[in-house]
Formats: structure tokens, sequence, C-alpha cells
């Protein structure tokens, strides 16, 4: 097998580790966002949604992974880590991202509203910034989108 499709199959991997964490945040009534940071094909960090149960605004799956890596690895800056995710970024999580100086980014569906890696804006693409992650997005973006479908016509349906 060759390295790109072992890193493939990695990266499926990861993602559904997310995926998992994605559906722990729908349990709880938020929105199915999970996310994984990765050292050297280790999950040091996990994080699902948590604003409305945190009452933060901040309480984002990506932020959580972070932190939750940062305190695992002593650290506040990730060199070398990997972060997935179930959806694009958004701003504020494109900012911790770049701020951790993490690698390289994964993520599974789009997000038309708020993704900052070329659904809204590419700010992973802004050159005047001093730190560039690797993104590639649409990793198991069908099953990842699906979740979050059914999450919405879920409470559509409940609101109606």
């Amino acid at each position: 097998m060759s390295d790109e499709a072992a890193s493939g199959l990695d990266d499926e991997f990861f993602m559904r580790e997310a995926m998992s964490l994605a559906r722990a945040a729908e349990c709880l009534g938020e929105v199915p966002v999970g996310a994984v940071v990765v050292l050297n094909g280790a999950i040091v960090g996990r994080g699902f949604n948590s604003p409305i149960g945190e009452s933060d605004p901040t309480a984002h799956a990506e932020i959580a992974a972070l932190r939750d890596a940062a305190r695992v690895l002593g650290n506040y800056r990730l060199p070398g880590c990997e972060l997935f995710v179930t959806l694009e970024p958004c701003a504020m999580c494109a900012g911790a991202i770049m701020h951790a100086r993490i690698s390289r980014v994964v993520y599974g569906a789009r997000d038309a509203k708020t993704g900052v890696h070329g659904s809204v804006v590419d700010l992973f693409g802004v050159e005047r910034l001093n730190h560039h992650a690797t993104v590639e997005g649409g990793v198991l973006a069908d099953e990842c989108s699906t979740m979050l479908s059914a999450f919405f016509a879920g409470r559509r349906k409940k609101s109606s």
C-alpha cells in the first residue's frame, strides 16, 4: 500500500473518531461537531461542540480539542499536530488553529455560512498571516454532512 493510500485510511480513521465525538455533542443537544488532535499517529486531544451547555460562545469542537491537546502535551503550541474536525472551521477556530501552530487540518463537511477554507473566505490562504497549516477538506464529507443535516431537520421538526 502506498504512503498516500495509508494516509487516506488514517484520515478516515481519525475523522470517524471526530464523528464519534460529534454524536456525543448531539446527545447533549449541541450541534454535532467533533474534533481530535493527532500527534505522530496518536490522539492527544478530543473535543466536541458545547457552547449551549457551557454557556460559552467559544466552546467549539476545535477549541476544546486544542485545549485538551495543549494540556496533555504541556504546551500552548502544537507543532507537528494535525486537527481532524467534522465541519469546516469558522474564523474563530481558524485563528486558534494558527496560534497553536497546527501543521495540518482535515475537515469533513463544508460550511457555506461560516467556513473559512473557501466556503465564505479563505483565511488559511492569507499570505500575510504568520502561520499556515495545510488544509484538506472533504474527508467523509457525505457522512459528516448527513449527520448535521439530520440534526437540523430534527430541530425544525420539533419547532413546528
